[in-house]
């Protein structure tokens, strides 16, 4: 199998913190690979190593197969968690310059970066400056930033920050055409139904360790459907039975629940209907959140016990 990037064991240490420890993770050509984690876990740092920002204290960094050199940087498209935009160039002049900084001609770069704007409902905005720009519309001329010299390899740092939800469907689709064209795509977000729609595989990182990594259907089959969803109207004190449930998300008129070890369904239901009148009750694999927080927290504990 081809990998377009390997971590191989590396470690990154800023005076006495360790950011990243021992991490280690491929991406086979192809995929779309989601770097989730909390604040501070050592996503941006591992990012800045693949793409040579930074440089390991040991382990090893290869990209499509090889040591990475700045010349392999050449296929590959980088978006940063923060802005790195010309805010007084207009918004054309910002994607001519980055473009011809891959190498394009400024005749293709034009035309690409007015295929773009078109293509992500920036078209009238070309010749205006980009401090004049929302958030949301400047981190979609980021994002053409990174594709528009149609690079084989995308490392994208919180791509769907500050884009509504309209904005967010249109980059999801962006994605899913670039895959298509044999693309590899790694993005790291805090947005776990983002991840759970596009990701073919993951890896959740936790104080500059791996603590998941696999596909991700492999990684939610292993839960089991251990989840219910329920709709309903009245009450449920049968949520803080510990012999049911493990842990519940309430909305009000809707919770997501994990079963505690053991627990009957069937026996739920039964015993929600004694309460409330139950409109949907589902059971479910985990959502992707569900296991982000559980496994965040589980290595709390290992952590503070070690």
């Amino acid at each position: 199998m081809a990998f377009t990037l390997e971590l191989d064991r590396v470690t990154k240490t800023f005076d006495e913190f360790v950011a990243v420890n021992d991490l280690s993770f491929n991406i086979p050509a192809g995929e779309i690979f989601g770097l989730l984690g909390p604040n501070g876990a050592g996503k941006t740092s591992s990012i800045r190593m693949m793409i040579g920002i930074t440089v390991p204290d040991s382990g090893a960094v290869r990209v499509f197969g090889q040591p990475l050199t700045r010349k392999l940087l050449d296929r590959v498209g980088y978006l940063p968690e923060e802005r790195g935009l010309y805010k007084k160039m207009k918004i054309i002049e910002n994607l001519v310059f980055f473009a011809q900084l891959k190498g394009l001609a400024v005749g293709d770069a034009t035309r690409r970066a007015n295929q773009w704007l078109e293509r992500l409902e920036l078209g009238k905005w070309g010749n205006s400056k980009v401090e004049e720009l929302s958030k949301g519309m400047q981190q979609k001329v980021q994002f053409i930033a990174a594709v528009i010299h149609e690079p084989e390899f995308m490392i994208l740092d919180e791509p769907f920050s500050g884009l509504d939800p309209a904005s967010s469907l249109v980059l999801k689709d962006a994605l899913l055409d670039l895959k298509k064209q044999g693309k590899t795509i790694l993005f790291s977000t805090h947005r776990m139904d983002t991840v759970e729609r596009l990701c073919d595989s993951i890896c959740l990182v936790n104080q500059g360790r791996s603590v998941l990594l696999g596909v991700l259907r492999d990684i939610k089959a292993s839960y089991g459907r251990s989840s219910v969803q329920l709709e309903y109207e009245g009450e449920l004190p049968l949520l803080h039975d510990p012999t049911l449930v493990a842990s519940s998300n309430d909305f009000g008129n809707y919770v997501e629940l994990r079963l505690a070890p053991g627990a009957d369904p069937q026996r739920l239901l039964a015993q929600a209907m004694q309460t409330a009148t139950i409109r949907k009750f589902e059971l479910v694999e985990p959502s992707l959140e569900e296991i982000f927080i559980d496994t965040v927290e589980s290595t709390k504990a290992v952590s503070s016990h070690a």
